[in-house]
């Protein structure tokens, strides 16, 4: 008997339990789950007669030791948040496997089925690869392909094709653990390797040159109500204004927001006075306005974006790197994010003033160098505009 235990959440996690639970000569002894509501938790529950043990995270970010079973045979991640730590994996004797909605090492990263997409790559697949440090890294028990149908999306390949491919490659190197009492490892050739990092931007086609755009920036605070949002976003449909950034909270009962629009410069001034007319509302509303965003004589502006699986001290040494090298942050944003196949991320965003004396090059080494170490995806682009000429 295959004793297993699964960690996930969510429907591919349930589906992948209910998938491997009814195989022959398999047992399931435990669950691990994100919260008590999670799917996964309340399909493990349900089995009669007296459900499946399930163990909830008290961090949502990293699977302990303690959550694997005595006498594990293996680990199944399936759509999990969580990294599985080695001393998780040293309770399992098998250790673990995943699945990567991907021909690994092909598309290793968080969005694989959109790049997928995005690489008009006529053939998708999926990969059950053994859990291992590195991004995707580890070795391949399965893989299997399929065709990408023309004018298909990502989350229709996903669902269509690379989920269910995933529930049958688990269920097959169940099998094979359980017949053979070992698990396929065959190395993946790293010269094939590409990244798949979150995709930034959507991609589109246009014709002709964008029309001038004057970027607003809107604060606004006021007793927290429904419907605050959609006069914000309902004005600026009305002038042909794009939402291009945001941060709003609650606190304390008050609403308080920022956003970023960018408006075509002949309607900016009507949109200000649109928002600002809000105040009859209750709201307070500070509206600036800019032509503009180039770097500061003796700077270069640039975009940076880091994302990688989540985990302690990224936002401290990224920041610290910068500190050191006379890198100044106009704005930084930090979010949790997840792409297909449920993997949680730390997406960290900013815009930063390089000065020019700094040789760039040597700070993308660094900055590469960081990424490599915290398995990370990089990105660092100037700015247009950002770059104004000498003095």
């Amino acid at each position: 008997m295959l004793k297993l235990v699964v960690v996930g959440s969510r429907y591919f996690g349930a589906q992948a339990f209910e998938a491997l639970r009814n195989e022959p000569g398999v047992q399931v002894v435990g669950v691990v789950a994100p919260a008590e509501d999670d799917r996964l938790a309340l399909a493990a529950r349900a089995v009669p007669p007296a459900g499946v043990p399930v163990h909830i995270l008290a961090n949502p970010k990293v699977v302990p030791g303690e959550a694997i079973a005595e006498g594990t045979d293996l680990i199944v991640a399936a759509h999990t948040h969580a990294r599985v730590s080695d001393e998780a994996l040293a309770r399992s004797r098998l250790r673990g496997v995943g699945y990567h909605p991907s021909l690994l090492p092909r598309h290793r990263g968080i969005a694989a089925v959109e790049w997928t997409i995005l690489e008009g790559d006529p053939i998708a697949g999926g990969s059950v690869y053994h859990l291992a440090d590195g991004w995707d890294a580890g070795a391949i028990a399965a893989q299997d392909w399929c065709f990408v149908g023309k004018g298909e999306t990502a989350r229709e390949l996903w669902e269509r094709a690379l989920a269910p491919m995933g529930l049958r490659l688990l269920a097959q190197v169940a099998r094979h653990a359980r017949d053979h009492g070992a698990l396929p490892a065959h190395p993946q050739d790293a010269r094939y390797a590409t990244r798949a990092p979150m995709i930034r931007k959507a991609v589109v086609t246009a014709e002709g040159s964008a029309a001038p755009t004057t970027s607003l920036v809107v604060t606004v605070m006021g007793p927290d109500r429904p419907g605050i949002v959609r006069m914000l976003s309902d004005r600026a449909e009305r002038h042909g204004a794009n939402w291009a950034a945001s941060r709003m909270a609650r606190i304390a009962g008050e609403f308080a927001g920022m956003v970023h629009f960018e408006v075509p410069r002949a309607n900016a001034e009507a949109l200000s006075a649109a928002l600002r007319a809000l105040a009859s509302s209750g709201l307070h509303v500070v509206v600036a306005a800019s032509e503009g965003s180039a770097a500061p004589a003796g700077y270069r502006g640039y975009d940076l974006e880091l994302v990688g699986e989540d985990r302690v001290g990224i936002v401290s040494r990224f920041t610290g790197l910068l500190a050191e090298r006379g890198v100044s942050i106009e704005t930084l944003s930090t979010d949790i994010a997840t792409g297909t196949g449920g993997r949680q991320t730390c997406k960290i965003s900013a815009r930063v003033l390089v000065p020019r004396a700094l040789d760039i090059d040597a700070l993308r080494r660094a900055l590469d160098t960081l990424a490599q170490d915290m398995m990370l995806d990089l990105a660092l682009d100037e700015r247009a505009g950002g770059a104004p000429a000498a003095g």
